[in-house]
């Protein structure tokens, strides 16, 4: 079994009264993750939210049907928990009322059960992000040479745990991922019924991965008007289908100062949605695959670590740009990224003038290691 990073994190937390909630896109390992915790643990109670009967149970619940259905465990799982009506306010009821009951929940979009929970439950929660598998976590489980080798596969097939364990049939484990899960949520919840033009805001999305994106031009694209495609990416953001990077913009005049970068979780996904599963040497977008893989690596890192920063790009009106930069303990850190092992860049002479402190790295497949948390 392949170990998370948050395993170990989350056993810290048991035991200290608070409710543990793990968020993250269907498919990713909430389940699996949860099994490995719990599976040798006695007075489990394990409750799945998608089942019918356990959503009617909770309705109308009260502090002494909840101890009658959680008897003398210890522990109660609520898998999918986003599916039960009010579920913020259930767990509190656990929470405030139910002694040495340690409670755990997962849900697969962040959207609906962080909005019914953080008020409910201020104070009285853990919460942990669980994305598709990491670099790190597969080098933990086989070895650094193995998964470097497996570097061209991963930018092409993505980190989905079903993918990486597959050992054939990736292409159509991605596409029944993109068509029977990476919507679902957000269908579902949102009762929005123009999935083919979310479809096409993805695909206009997936195309433009590391360049600027314009709500305008992305609603031409998908039919969609600016308040719907702004509506539609807060919405895929929520559910950990893409992130967004604002631009960074502080003394230059020409800097620009509300443009944003959009990325893919998961560069299968990003394939998947453009049907495009060709090898590196038949791409054009080589350089849009490393660099979305590399900050969704970074931003795995950095999230499972806790470490804290303002992430943004670079760039002014005379087209000089920086693709990534972190600011914390008071510092600019920029990151260039090129999958081609013998290209040299060097920084902007305009950003280096404007933001004297800062420093610069070039990150490229023989040293970016350390920039996602290995060694």
């Amino acid at each position: 079994m392949i170990k998370r990073i948050i395993e170990n994190k989350i056993e810290s937390k048991l035991g200290t009264k608070k409710a543990i909630i793990v968020l993250g896109a269907r498919q990713t390992g909430k389940t699996t993750l949860l099994n490995s915790i719990f599976h040798h643990k006695k007075n489990v109670l394990w409750l799945n939210g998608d089942s019918p009967e356990v959503r009617l149970n909770f309705q109308n619940i009260n502090v002494n049907k909840l101890k009658n259905i959680i008897g003398n465990n210890k522990y109660i799982v609520i898998d999918e928990a986003q599916m039960i009506s009010d579920i913020g306010l259930k767990m509190k009821l656990i929470t405030d009322y139910i002694e040495d009951v340690q409670l755990i929940a997962s849900g697969s979009s962040s959207f609906e059960l962080a909005n019914k929970v953080n008020e409910p439950l201020t104070g009285r929660k853990w919460e942990f992000n669980l994305f598709p598998l990491s670099f790190k976590e597969m080098v933990d489980y086989h070895g650094y040479w193995e998964e470097y080798n497996q570097l061209e596969n991963r930018m092409i097939y993505g980190y989905y745990p079903d993918v990486v364990l597959a050992k054939k049939d990736k292409i159509e484990l991605l596409n029944s991922l993109t068509s029977d899960y990476l919507y679902k949520d957000i269908l579902i919840w949102n009762k929005i019924k123009k999935s083919d033009k979310l479809l096409k805001l993805l695909q206009a999305l997936a195309f433009q991965v590391g360049n600027q994106v314009s709500y305008s031009e992305l609603g031409l694209l998908s039919g969609l008007n600016n308040e719907t495609v702004e509506s539609y990416i807060d919405l895929l953001q929520k559910s950990f289908v893409i992130f967004k990077l604002p631009s960074f913009s502080r003394n230059l005049r020409n800097e620009l100062k509300k443009s944003k970068k959009i990325y893919f979780y998961d560069n299968g996904i990003r394939n998947a949605i453009i049907a495009n599963f060709n090898s590196l040497n038949l791409r054009n977008d080589v350089g849009a695959l490393w660099e979305n893989f590399i900050i969704s690596e970074r931003m795995k890192h950095t999230n499972y670590n806790n470490l804290y920063s303002n992430k943004y790009f670079w760039r002014t009106l005379k087209q000089k740009e920086i693709d990534y930069i972190e600011e914390y303990d008071g510092k600019l850190h920029a990151y260039e990224f090129k999958w081609n092992k013998k290209a040299k860049v060097k920084p902007p002479k305009a950003f280096i003038s404007t933001y004297p402190d800062s420093d610069f790295q070039l990150i490229n497949p023989e040293n970016f290691e350390s920039f996602i948390g290995i060694g």
